[in-house]
C-alpha cells in the first residue's frame, strides 16, 4: 500500500492545472478527501491535507467549502450520490437476472467497507457533526422512491433499503470483529444480506406473474 507521501507525490506528478473552474477545482478536491478517507481514515481528511493533495491553499478549501464540517457535508453528498448511481443501476441489473441478489449485497457491503462510508458515517457522528450525514440519507430516499415499483407507497422496499444499510454500516464497524467472536465467517453479513435480497427478488417476481 502506498504511503501518504508517495500518494502526494504521484497525485502532483500527474499535474493539476494552476487554474480551474470553481466547479472542477471543488471536484478535485472531493477525490482527494475520498482517496485520503481511504488510505488514512477519516481523521486524515482536514482542510489541510486535502488543500496539500491538489497543490492548493487552506484559504482556497476554505472558500469552498466554508469549514471542516463543510467539508465533510460536501464528501458525504458526493460519496452518497455514486453510492447510489451504483447501487441503482445494480437493482435493475439483478431485476433483468444479469446481477445475482449474492453480489449486489457485495456491492452495498463493499460501499460502507472498503469505499469508506462507514468510516465517515461513524466519523461524523463521534464529531458531533451527524447533520453532515443528511446529504446521505437523502440520496437513498431518493433512490428507494426511483427503484420502488409504487413510488413512495412501496413500504416493503423502505424496510428492506433500511435493513440492508443498517446491517452494511453495522459490518463495516463491527463485523470483523463479531463474526469473529460468533463463531462465523468474516463473510457472514454479506450472506445474510444476500439470502435476504434473493428472498425479496423472489416476492417481487411472484407478484408480477399473471393470476391464473
Amino acid at each position: 500500500m502506498a504511503t501518504g507521501a508517495s500518494k502526494i507525490i504521484e497525485f502532483k506528478d500527474v499535474g493539476v492545472p494552476r487554474r480551474l473552474s470553481p466547479e472542477a477545482s471543488r471536484m478535485a478536491a472531493l477525490e482527494a478527501a475520498r482517496g485520503l478517507l481511504l488510505e488514512a481514515g477519516p481523521q486524515a481528511v482536514t482542510l489541510k491535507a486535502v488543500a496539500g493533495q491538489i497543490g492548493r491553499t487552506h484559504a482556497n478549501l476554505l472558500h469552498h467549502f466554508g469549514s471542516a464540517s463543510g467539508l465533510q457535508r460536501a464528501l458525504a453528498a458526493y460519496m452518497g450520490e455514486n453510492i447510489c448511481s451504483k447501487v441503482a443501476e445494480a437493482v435493475t441489473q439483478m431485476r433483468g437476472g444479469v446481477m445475482t441478489p449474492d453480489e449486489l449485497a457485495d456491492l452495498i457491503f463493499d460501499q460502507f467497507d472498503r469505499e469508506g462510508a462507514g468510516a465517515l458515517a461513524s466519523w461524523m457522528l463521534l464529531s458531533g457533526n451527524e447533520d453532515a450525514l443528511d446529504p446521505i440519507v437523502e440520496a437513498i430516499h431518493k433512490l428507494v422512491d426511483e427503484i420502488a415499483e409504487d413510488g413512495h407507497a412501496d413500504t416493503s422496499l423502505h424496510e428492506l433499503t433500511l435493513e440492508m444499510v443498517l446491517m452494511a454500516l453495522g459490518d463495516a464497524l463491527l463485523g470483523g470483529p463479531l463474526s469473529t467472536a460468533l463463531g462465523l465467517p468474516r463473510e457472514a453479513g454479506r450472506q445474510i444480506a444476500g439470502r435476504k435480497l434473493a428472498a425479496a427478488l423472489d416476492e417481487m417476481q411472484a407478484q408480477l406473474k399473471p393470476s391464473t
